[in-house]
């Protein structure tokens, strides 16, 4: 192999590219602009990403003790409106845990992992953007926090309101992970956690605020994300980009992470050609970009119709109408996005 592939980007997707890539003896090195351990606003479960996947990228065993979770239960501004159980478990990890064994995976393969180095994005052979979304101007903040002993009404909670809605999802050692999405308003008062009980108050999601104020605050886990939008994040053809870097779903869909390690294996196969000179560098990224939009068109048409019915008062009406009647297609929903 005579190509190194540097990754700008050490998220989920950037480090198990990476790990898939030593796998196959290519020399690989990743700059990360932060510090591991460190918390991200994510839903922290797992849904969707088939094993085999996980093998091929070399990271399986991170992920053999994290949680199994089956029961889910959506709620509509403290009313409970659906219950239904996963067809397979999710799994339950957080990222402060995740993405740190990702990096000593990576490095026990013997690639290299350089933290607080933020590269200029910019096209160059033998680079690859995984740093998450495009920053630009958007609508939207993310915001997240762990909780000790908050209790659970399943392993998976959805909570929608006014303004948006919040995901609870059990982690490790007692925790649970509550990561909500909402409309930005800069009036909108709180610092910190102070914030998300803010915006969940404002949408109507009180009960769940008290529930939180009830639980214990590992206050070193909040962290919060703006400058954003969903969707195809329109990098251009002269960048190679994977995971959320080229497309971010809406998070209601719970496929986020599972992308993350689909794009990445899809760009497997292309780079391990380019690096040994069977490809140049321009099919190399064709390619790539190629077969993650064949991959993910579906769900990302399917999440970003749905998506909106969330956000409106007349589509979370049909959406608990249709639950109150038993006929909410909860698995066929559940497959489109997947």
């Amino acid at each position: 192999m005579s190509g190194t592939v540097t990754i700008g980007g050490g998220g989920l997707a950037g480090l198990s590219l990476a790990a898939g890539l030593r796998l196959r003896g290519i020399a690989v090195t990743v700059h990360e602009a932060g510090s591991y351990p460190r918390h991200r606003v994510c839903g922290e479960f797992i849904s969707g990403v088939e094993r085999a996947t996980l093998v091929q990228l070399g990271i399986a065993d991170a992920l053999a003790d994290a949680l199994a979770l089956r029961s889910v239960v959506w709620f509509r501004e403290g009313r409970r409106i659906h219950e239904g159980v996963l067809p397979e478990p999710a799994m339950g990890i957080s990222r402060h845990r995740l993405d740190l064994r990702l990096k000593e995976r990576v490095m026990d393969l013997g690639g290299t992992v350089v933290e607080r180095s933020r590269q200029v994005r910019e096209p160059a052979d033998g680079v690859v953007w995984a740093a998450g979304r495009l920053p630009r101007r958007g609508s939207w903040i993310g915001l997240k926090a762990h909780y000790h002993g908050l209790a659970m009404e399943a392993d998976l909670e959805m909570h929608l309101g006014a303004n948006g809605y919040a995901g609870l999802a059990q982690v490790e050692d007692g925790r649970v992970n509550v990561c909500g999405l909402f409309r930005v308003d800069r009036a909108m008062a709180g610092q910190g956690s102070g914030l998300l009980d803010s915006y969940l108050r404002a949408g109507g999601n009180g009960a769940l605020a008290g529930r939180m104020a009830a639980a214990a605050l590992d206050e070193g886990s909040f962290c919060a994300v703006a400058g954003f939008e969903l969707g195809r994040q329109q990098a251009g053809p002269e960048l190679c980009v994977i995971g959320d870097a080229e497309s971010m779903i809406p998070p209601f869909t719970g496929n986020g992470m599972s992308m993350a390690f689909q794009s990445a294996a899809l760009a497997l196969d292309p780079l391990e050609r380019w690096s040994c000179g069977r490809q140049p560098w321009d099919a190399c990224m064709a390619e790539i970009r190629k077969l993650q939009r064949r991959r993910f068109r579906r769900r990302m048409v399917a999440a970003q119709a749905l998506h909106p019915l969330l956000l409106r008062r007349g589509g979370r009406d049909v959406i608990e109408s249709i639950a109150a009647a038993g006929l909410l297609p909860f698995r066929p929903l559940l497959s489109l996005v997947r």
